[in-house]
């Protein structure tokens, strides 16, 4: 039912929805995948499933932010390059983005480009990174520096995987996958946090919402996949949300970074004129539940400035930001670091946090 294939310029690629990972692995797996899997998904697998992919070669990592930097791949390609693994063969991640970007970004480069497999285990990857063919890669202390395009060649949704995550991990997730619903439109927007609710008392409404949110990503990266033109809107959060991420130290999950982005982006959006308070307090209702526990309004305005001063989106010495002027309407502005900028910033980590 949820079934599609996601076209695009290097290769297309399906995603499929199923119901029994188990059964998915004695399907899809065959003997020579190099299996590349998160050690805590893997803790979490039972013996059924763990039998499974100890009959492969395979390697357990950290799905941390550190082992998604440049120098924390050198030893996995050097691990993979001793057991034998070859451009025929076929990489198989199991994890979330850490997982895949690592497992995406290392089949990209290997041999000049291997096939790989993935099943996505957390709501993020699974609502919002599993399509769209990039693969980024942490430099330093900066986020996703480096990277290109390379999609799976198939993607297998289990959102009974779903059920060990912790509600951070949940509420991350939907923080992710909430901007594609402002991006697309008021209706979605609605179904969105109607669907939010309804999750609290019924998870059966998790494959509409991950297969809408992947909906709605599709059409835009089948129209502009190397993200150059119309799918940069999909970057709304994400200057400010890998700002706080990074001036964090990560402490702060991904999605709750972009939901806190989100945030910050619309009350810009209000002090330029773009939306009225109405609009921009529609949205940080919801967004306020999905961050509920997680705080910023200690975080240093100056550091702010100089993280997203090393945004990919900036042009010369402007800020490239995703702001709003309604629902469907979101668009790219060149914004410059003058005093009213960080004026409006100081004001919102004064007043706007709590």
């Amino acid at each position: 039912m949820y079934n599609f294939t996601v076209k695009s310029k290097i290769h297309d690629y399906n995603v499929d929805f199923i119901t029994n990972i188990e059964d998915s692995f004695s399907k899809q797996l065959i003997e020579s995948d190099f299996v590349i899997i998160d050690k805590k998904v893997y803790s979490l697998f039972n013996e059924k499933l763990s039998t499974k992919i100890d009959k492969h070669r395979k390697l357990l990592i950290d799905a941390t932010e550190r082992q998604k930097s440049y120098e924390e791949l050198i030893p996995i390609i050097k691990f993979l390059i001793e057991s034998g693994v070859k451009k025929n063969h076929r990489l198989v991640a199991i994890g979330g983005g850490v997982t895949q970007d690592v497992t995406a970004f290392i089949a990209s480069i290997l041999y000049r480009g291997m096939e790989w497999i993935f099943y996505p285990t957390t709501l993020l990857a699974q609502g919002d990174s599993c399509i769209g063919s990039k693969t980024s890669i942490n430099f330093g202390e900066y986020k996703n520096q480096i990277g290109g395009f390379y999609p799976p060649k198939n993607i297998y949704i289990d959102t009974n995987l779903l059920k060990t995550l912790p509600d951070s991990e949940i509420k991350s997730g939907f923080g992710e996958m909430c901007h594609y619903f402002i991006v697309s439109g008021e209706d979605d927007f609605f179904f969105f946090q109607k669907s939010y609710y309804e999750l609290k008392e019924n998870r059966n409404v998790l494959n509409s919402i991950i297969s809408r949110s992947l909906g709605i990503k599709k059409r835009y990266a089948e129209i502009d996949e190397f993200d150059k033109n119309e799918r940069q809107v999909f970057n709304y959060g994400h200057s400010f949300g890998h700002a706080i991420e990074s001036l964090t130290n990560y402490e702060i999950p991904h999605g709750i970074a972009v939901a806190f982005g989100m945030d910050i982006s619309n009350f810009i959006s209000v002090k330029l004129g773009y939306i009225n308070i109405n609009t921009r307090n529609e949205i940080r209702n919801l967004l306020s539940d999905i961050w509920k526990g997680y705080h910023i309004g200690h975080l240093s305005v100056e550091k702010m400035i100089n993280a997203l001063s090393k945004d990919k989106k900036n042009v010369g010495n402007k800020l490239g930001l995703i702001l709003n002027k309604g629902y469907g309407k979101i668009f790219k502005s060149i914004l410059e670091v003058d005093e009213k900028f960080i004026a409006w910033l100081s004001e919102y980590f004064e007043n706007e946090t709590n």
